[in-house]
């Protein structure tokens, strides 16, 4: 129970901010702003503070920053669809914004927390205890020192990158450019296996020392990476290369963060485990608001590039209604993702 509370705390908290930079935004341009809640459903508790309403309602699913004039027309000079399209892109994209911030500081805390951060230069290769190697990305022509730059194409900006590419893929052969006394170098079918183990990874990598440049680089880097990442997630869900049985709602992260904050020996790496899935989810959170599909922030940032450039908006009723069908689409999907996994947890 202490797990998932926990779990629903930190979700909530990740949801809280993506609205909060919505509605700071929406102040900072002085646009009116109605009601601000954290949660959906029905209102457990709610309280008029100025001109706007603050509550917190029974689903920690979702949460919203309702704008005067956001969907209908408005007389008022402070309405939403009154301000300028540079205002309002602002504060459409200041959810998103506020989840990848949040990231970006979660990983300067737990890379800090770390005793090195974790480099892509390979410092040595897996061996049996007689000192053979046993990897077969040595035999196949890597080095120690070598700094891998790309794996088939793809731009390997931090481990996460690398872990993903050789742990994550069905492919067997790579091409791949290491950084080699200074040069890109290209090898060609390139295999990474420990032929003991049978294991992807079949090397080590140098560790750096956790320097205040070190660690804002690294942060920046990786949530790059993460966010490419479910670029990359969302684009194999497309192609087939992952189920609908591999996503996961509300309930699937709740039970993911309980399980990560019991992954470790210590409280210190329990404390780890749980910002690294919490850093996941609030990137995941704020890229996939960016999509450009009705509901979603990226939706509406559409409509208001389309309006830039037709110099004329779109009807606030017909904007509207497309968000209403795409907020139906997105709670049925909801629904059959939390189903998915109920079940997976029975």
């Amino acid at each position: 129970m202490v797990k998932i509370i926990l779990a629903i705390f930190i979700l909530g908290v990740i949801v809280a901010l993506h609205e909060f930079g919505h509605f700071i935004v929406a102040k900072l341009c002085g646009i009116r702003v109605n009601q601000f809640a954290i949660g959906m459903g029905p209102a457990i508790l709610k309280k008029q503070w100025g001109e706007t309403e603050y509550s917190l309602r029974l689903l920690p699913i979702g949460g919203f920053c309702a704008m005067e004039g956001e969907d209908a027309d408005s007389e008022d000079s402070r309405a939403f669809g009154k301000k300028s399209v540079p205002r309002r892109m602002a504060v459409v994209v200041a959810g998103a914004t506020m989840n990848i911030l949040l990231g970006f500081v979660l990983l300067i805390i737990t890379t800090s927390m770390g005793d090195a951060i974790t480099t892509t230069t390979i410092s040595r290769f897996h061996a049996d205890e007689n000192g053979n190697s046993t990897s077969s990305s040595e035999s196949c022509g890597l080095q120690v020192n070598d700094t891998i730059v790309r794996i088939n194409g793809m731009r390997i900006l931090t481990d996460t990158d690398l872990s993903y590419k050789l742990q994550y893929t069905n492919e067997n052969d790579f091409t791949v450019d290491v950084r080699r006394n200074g040069e890109i170098v290209t090898l060609e079918h390139v295999r990474f296996e420990d032929t003991a183990t049978t294991g992807r990874l079949d090397f080590w990598v140098y560790g750096q020392k956790t320097t205040v440049g070190n660690v804002l680089a690294y942060a920046a880097k990786d949530t790059v990476s993460i966010a490419r990442m479910t670029w990359v997630g969302l684009l194999d869900l497309i192609r087939g290369n992952v189920g609908f049985h591999d996503m996961s709602g509300p309930v699937g992260i709740v039970n993911a963060i309980g399980e990560a904050a019991t992954i470790g020996e210590t409280l210190r790496e329990h404390v780890m485990s749980l910002l690294a899935l919490s850093t996941l989810v609030t990137i995941n959170l704020g890229f996939c608001n960016l999509l450009p599909l009705p509901a979603l922030d990226g939706g509406r940032l559409v409509f208001l590039i389309i309006e830039a450039i037709r110099r004329k908006p779109v009807k606030p009723e017909h904007e509207g209604m497309v968000h209403l069908v795409g907020m139906a689409l997105l709670m049925l999907l909801m629904l059959a993702v939390t189903y998915n996994d109920i079940a997976k947890l029975i």
